[in-house]
């Protein structure tokens, strides 16, 4: 598992999976941003991001370009068959879970934390 950021940064490991035949299953939550640094710049400078935003590809279609599996899913309810159709293709698979950016975990929104962190910056 890996988020959109990391995996730009080691999707070549896809290309060793089907050299190999790994047939893993490399599942890609794409929220088109750099998440974490993200979360760091709201926390620490609200409003003031920069450099975190990423124009992804179509991560489905890179597995395939490879001879791999890919899917896409953007619905919760989606996962579980398109796991199961990438753990039955035998071949490395990618699913490419497209999240919202602003869904930065479960417990608190991008928005949020920038609010929180512009109130403790008036508080100090």
């Amino acid at each position: 598992m890996a988020g959109d950021g990391d995996f730009l940064m080691t999707g070549q490991e896809l290309a060793t999976a089907v050299q190999y035949g790994a047939a893993g299953v490399f599942i890609v939550a794409d929220n088109g941003s750099y998440g974490t640094i993200r979360m760091h710049q709201e926390r620490d400078y609200p409003g003031r991001v920069i450099a975190t935003d990423l124009v992804n590809p179509d991560f489905a279609a890179y597995a395939r370009a490879f001879g791999g599996h890919g899917e896409t899913v953007e619905k919760t309810a989606d996962f579980g068959p398109a796991f199961e159709r990438a753990l039955a293709s035998g071949k490395p698979a990618i699913i490419h879970v497209k999240t919202d950016a602003e869904a930065l975990t479960s417990r608190i929104t991008l928005t949020q934390l920038r609010e929180q962190s512009l109130a403790n910056q008036k508080l100090t």
